[in-house]
């Protein structure tokens, strides 16, 4: 692929390795190495998602250094750990499937998108948000099951008690398994599927954005950085243009940078939902002296009470940022791996090049 940018009579243009469709893939390659990698990536970026879910889940504002301190101070490293197997358990799975439907999806929406008229910008941009949005759809089948069991192991021994919620850990859970089991038990099968249908409101529009966001400001970076190659080479050699190869390091830190700012246009938008589905999926509510689970309608309430609107945003900075590391990991090792996974790169080397 190669972007070009143009003024009066000079040219830049920066050609970046093409993308790598669904085809080109060795599938069993993907997958085994997409699980190794990505296992890697949730273990070092696991003890962000407990701060994240302790912090939605209690009733006051605390800090994230405070929290830290006190997991630190009471349950040691373990404490940032706690579901950390039941989560790495359910990720491998649910990534086959995420990635699956993302190169599915991406592959024939983005052929679909260029036959029907639409610019090859906008092509990218839709067919990037639509493999966002099917993507989470269809992790979402795994996720929220391994999610409840999972934020449930975090929050277990953390005091979450305010007057209308108490926490879903009377029951001490020794384990992922053990903690399915009770669910089972007390609430059904569909208690393992507490909150599905906020999960799929919260991750299938995040990801959209995210993948929608990420694609465009890949292009509108490496877009500015032509222009400015553009000027400069147009100021040096009389408009003769410059033909212009990033390395790998180049290619890593706009990744990481777009990643970052999708990241950011995410959180923000959907950090009420999260907010919202953490809740559902930990906490329940007492009526009578019988515990009961809460609704959306319930919980919305009890944040307002809480801290009014602002209370949703509990939690914001440490999402922020796991989704900013977990993304710029992702999308690096994502991309990385797409590459060693080709199918004969030794005939294919050409096709990745404009």
């Amino acid at each position: 692929m190669s972007l070009s940018a143009t003024e009066d009579d000079s040219a830049s243009e920066i050609h970046i390795p093409a993308d790598i469709d669904w085809h080109m893939l060795d599938k069993s390659k993907f997958f085994f190495l997409g699980a190794a990698l990505f296992s890697g990536v949730s273990a070092v970026l696991y003890p962000i998602v407990v701060l994240k879910t302790r912090q939605q889940v209690s009733p006051i504002p605390i800090s994230c250094f405070k929290m830290s301190f006190a997991i630190m101070r009471h349950e040691g490293l373990r404490g940032f750990y706690r579901g950390f197997g039941t989560s790495l358990t359910g990720t491998i799975p649910a990534r086959a499937l995420y990635m699956t439907a993302l190169e599915v999806t991406k592959s024939n929406v983005g052929t679909a998108t260029v036959r029907l008229g639409f610019s090859d910008t906008t092509a990218t941009a839709i067919a990037n948000a639509a493999a966002g949005l099917s993507s989470a759809m269809a992790a979402q089948l795994v996720w929220t099951p391994i999610d409840v069991v999972s934020q449930r192991l975090m929050v277990q021994g953390c005091d979450t008690s305010s007057k209308n919620m108490i926490p879903n850990v009377s029951n001490k859970y020794n384990n992922g398994i053990d903690a399915c089991r009770k669910i089972v038990r007390a609430d059904g099968l569909k208690g393992l599927y507490r909150g599905f249908g906020i999960s799929i409101l919260t991750y299938a529009p995040s990801n959209a954005v995210w993948w929608a966001s990420y694609s465009v400001a890949h292009r509108l970076i490496w877009g500015g950085f032509g222009c400015y190659l553009g000027k400069k080479e147009d100021a040096l050699v009389n408009g003769n243009g410059c033909n212009f190869r990033p390395d790998s390091r180049a290619m890593v830190a706009v990744q990481g940078l777009c990643a970052v700012m999708a990241s950011g246009v995410s959180a923000i938008i959907t950090m009420p939902l999260d907010t919202v589905k953490t809740r559902l999926q930990v906490l329940d509510g007492e009526e009578n002296g019988r515990r009961r689970p809460l609704t959306v309608v319930q919980t919305v309430k009890n944040l307002v009470k809480e801290g009014g609107f602002r209370a949703c945003y509990r939690g914001l900075a440490p999402r922020w940022a796991s989704m900013s590391l977990s993304a710029t990991t992702m999308i690096t090792t994502y991309e990385f791996l797409k590459r060693m996974s080709t199918k004969r790169q030794e005939e294919n080397r050409d096709l990745l090049r404009d």
